[in-house]
């Protein structure tokens, strides 16, 4: 076995890094491919934002046969380590073939290229950004996970674990399925009643062009929801560029709502139509012709994914969630295109909106861990 730190203008070592994960799960229903434009372009050194600031080493386990058998990323990310002040390194991308001494060579390079860097502990699976899905999946294998969210087999975190980490925190994901989903009535009063006497009103928009008002906000509507929450950074400028093409290219403008105190945003809900399956069809390409796939698929989804949500931490608890699950009961309803709406990573510690959304009848069936090692 040999593992080696990729060059990453070498195409052939990154081809062989982006390929391994479609081999290694060419049997499993449940995998979704990255978009590859997405994937590809972190190896752009010059114009991927990541690289302005931080530094990373991705390595490649090569077999006696030359072949592929495993891979990891390991960064520092100096936005992180600036905001909290610490010496924290970051493992992502984590993909390996069931076999022990493999992942432990992997993550001995990785050990080794942090502390080069002076780091002294490592969490993981986090990825180059704050928006990146993050955690290694602990249970709900059985499940097709939400875009942008990992999928691993269930022999991972017995790898991971054997390489010293142990669990950091944990974020859940699950289900509201129309036909089984709990809003009675007094849901929709209490939300009315809160907004009321909070003075909260509901902003709705009906097509993407309204969506680009709500561009220059994003960051503040973000950062603020961060507010109370662990081991999250403020994004920035090119995060929110990002947020921006996702929003403009796949949100329902139907399912995009803002909570409003006069003029200031205090709320959010941000959702899109499930993907994952256009992108288990084109293989994560977009072209010649995946694009035209993934638009048919926009249109005849019937699951969502409720990827963003997040109210300002004086607004949470006391009724403030039921306002977000009062819309979208309602979109959903008006939606009849939808039937499953996925709750996506909801930290463990947010304990008043996951009580008060798996009252709703949320089933949440996925559960992804961040761990952490000291070096």
């Amino acid at each position: 076995m040999n593992i080696i730190q990729i060059d990453l203008s070498n195409r052939i070592q990154v081809k062989d890094f982006l390929d391994l994960p479609f081999w290694i799960y060419m049997d499993t229903p449940q995998w979704v491919p990255p978009l590859e434009m997405d994937a590809k372009a972190i190896f752009n050194t010059k114009k991927h934002p990541f690289h302005r600031f931080s530094q990373a080493a991705f390595f490649l386990a090569y077999d006696d046969a030359g072949v592929s058998v495993g891979r990891i990323v390991a960064m520092d990310n100096r936005r992180y380590n600036d905001f909290y002040n610490s010496r924290t390194a970051f493992f992502y991308w984590f993909e390996c073939v069931d076999d022990p001494a493999v992942s432990d060579a992997l993550f001995d390079a990785a050990f080794s290229w942090a502390r080069a860097c002076g780091l002294e502990r490592m969490i993981g699976p986090r990825g180059f950004t704050p928006l990146d899905g993050r955690g290694l999946l602990v249970d709900g294998f059985e499940y097709r996970p939400a875009f942008g969210i990992a999928y691993n087999s269930p022999y991972y975190p017995a790898l991971v674990e054997r390489a010293g980490f142990r669990p950091h925190h944990d974020y859940l994901s699950g289900y509201l399925r129309r036909e089984t989903a709990a809003f009675p009535e007094r849901v929709h009063e209490l939300a009315e009643r809160v907004a009321a006497r909070r003075g909260l009103r509901i902003v709705n928009f009906r097509s993407r062009r309204e969506l680009r008002s709500l561009i220059p906000h994003i960051k503040e509507l973000y950062n603020a929801s961060l507010s109370g929450t662990r081991d999250n950074i403020p994004i920035d400028e090119t995060d929110v560029a990002s947020m921006a093409d996702m929003l403009l290219w796949f949100a329902d403008p139907a399912l995009v709502k803002l909570v409003m105190k006069g003029d200031e945003v205090v709320g959010f809900i941000m959702s899109y139509p499930d993907i994952s399956a256009a992108l288990q069809k084109t293989k994560g390409k977009l072209l010649p012709f995946g694009w035209i796939t993934l638009l048919r698929e926009l249109k005849r989804t019937d699951w969502v994914d409720m990827n963003g949500i997040g109210l300002k931490e004086e607004y949470r608890g006391l009724g403030g969630t039921a306002i977000l699950a009062s819309e979208i009961a309602k979109a959903l309803i008006g939606k009849l295109q939808y039937r499953v709406a996925d709750f996506v990573q909801v930290d463990t510690t947010n304990e008043n909106m996951l009580r008060e959304i798996a009252n709703f009848g949320v089933d949440f069936c996925k559960r992804h861990r961040v761990y952490v090692r000291d070096l």
